[in-house]
C-alpha cells in the first residue's frame, strides 16, 4: 500500500509540475513533496481520497484544454496581427511608388521624354516585384508560425494521453488493493500491463499472486520478464527466490535471495516470517546469508 501511495503521490507532483512548468520555485516544490512522501507512515488511501484525485486529474485535463485553446487563441490573434501589418506596408509601398511614378514622369514630361508607357510599364513590374518579395516573406513567417503551433499541439496532445494512461493505470492499482480474489488480481495485473507492457512492479505482482495458486513455474517466468526490463529489480529477484524454492530449487533460491539482499537491505526483516522460504532455514548458506547480514549492520 505504501509503494502505492507513493506511485499516486509522485504522479500528482508530476502533473502539478507540468501545468506550472514556468515557476521559478518547481525545484523546491518538488523537494518538499518528496521530503513528505518519505516521511508518510500510514496508509492515506480513502474512497474520498481517490475521488478527490479523480477530480484533481479532470481539473488538471480541463487547464490544459483551456491552455491549448488560449495558446491557439494567442497564436492566431498574432497572425491576424502580422498580416494586418504586411498589408498595411504593401499598401503603403505600392502607393509611396505610385507617387515616385508621378513625380518621376512629371520630370521626363518635362525633360522632353515622351516614352510615359514604356515607363509605367517598367515601374509596374517593378512594384509587383517589390510586392512579390513582401508576400513571400511573409508566407514564409506564417510557415513557420503553422509549424510551432503544430509541435505545440502534438505537445498537449502527448501529455493529455499520458496523463488518461497515468489514471487508468492508478486506478487499476486501487482496484488491485481492493481485490482479495487471486483469478481477479492476475485479471486486473494484465489489464495494467495491457496499458503499460513494461510495467516491471505489476509484474512482480502477478509472480507473488500467481505462487498463491501453486504455480511457481508461471512466477519464474514473470519474474524474469521483469529482469529483462529492469535488471536490479530487487522485488524480481526476491519472488524469484520464493518460485525457485517452492519448485525445490533450494541452491538457486538462495542465490536470488542474496541478489534481493544485495540491492534492498529491507527484504531482511521477511526472511524468517515468509512461509515461502521457510524450506530454507535449515540450509547453511541460508544461515551463513545471514550471518553476513548481521555482521554487515
Amino acid at each position: 500500500m505504501r509503494s502505492l501511495i507513493r506511485l499516486a503521490a509522485l504522479f500528482l507532483l508530476c502533473a502539478s509540475v507540468s501545468v506550472f512548468a514556468q515557476s521559478d520555485a518547481d525545484g523546491e516544490a518538488r523537494q518538499r513533496v518528496a521530503e513528505e512522501i518519505e516521511k508518510l507512515e500510514e496508509p492515506m488511501y480513502s474512497p474520498f481520497i481517490e475521488r478527490y484525485m479523480l477530480d484533481e486529474l479532470k481539473q488538471l485535463r480541463i487547464d490544459l484544454s483551456n491552455q491549448r485553446a488560449e495558446l491557439i487563441q494567442q497564436v492566431v490573434d498574432r497572425e491576424i496581427e502580422s498580416i494586418d501589418r504586411g498589408v498595411t506596408y504593401a499598401t503603403n509601398t505600392v502607393t509611396y511608388f505610385f507617387y515616385l511614378i508621378a513625380a518621376v514622369s512629371s520630370i521626363l514630361v518635362l525633360l522632353g521624354w515622351n516614352s510615359i508607357r514604356d515607363m509605367k510599364e517598367k515601374m509596374s513590374s517593378l512594384a509587383d516585384e517589390e510586392v512579390g518579395k513582401l508576400v513571400n516573406a511573409y508566407e514564409v513567417r506564417l510557415r513557420g508560425i503553422e509549424k510551432q503551433l503544430t509541435q505545440k499541439t502534438r505537445h498537449i496532445d502527448a501529455n493529455r494521453e499520458e496523463i488518461e494512461r497515468t489514471q487508468e493505470i492508478h486506478s487499476l492499482w486501487l482496484r488491485a488493493n481492493l481485490e482479495h480474489t487471486p483469478a481477479n488480481k492476475i485479471a486486473i495485473y494484465d489489464q495494467i500491463l495491457a496499458v503499460k507492457p513494461e510495467d516491471c512492479e505489476a509484474l512482480t505482482y502477478k509472480a507473488d499472486v500467481v505462487l498463491e495458486l501453486g504455480e511457481p513455474q508461471w512466477a519464474v517466468n514473470l519474474c524474469q520478464q521483469a529482469l529483462s526490463i529492469d535488471s536490479d529489480n530487487a522485488h524480481a529477484f526476491y519472488q524469484l527466490a520464493c518460485a525457485h524454492t517452492a519448485l525445490g530449487h533450494y541452491e538457486d533460491g538462495v542465490h536470488f535471495l542474496g541478489e534481493a539482499l544485495s540491492r534492498a537491505e529491507s527484504y531482511r526483516e521477511s526472511l524468517m516470517q515468509d512461509p515461502a522460504l521457510f524450506p530454507l532455514h535449515d540450509m547453511p548458506a541460508f544461515k551463513e546469508l545471514l550471518g553476513i547480514r548481521e555482521e554487515e549492520s
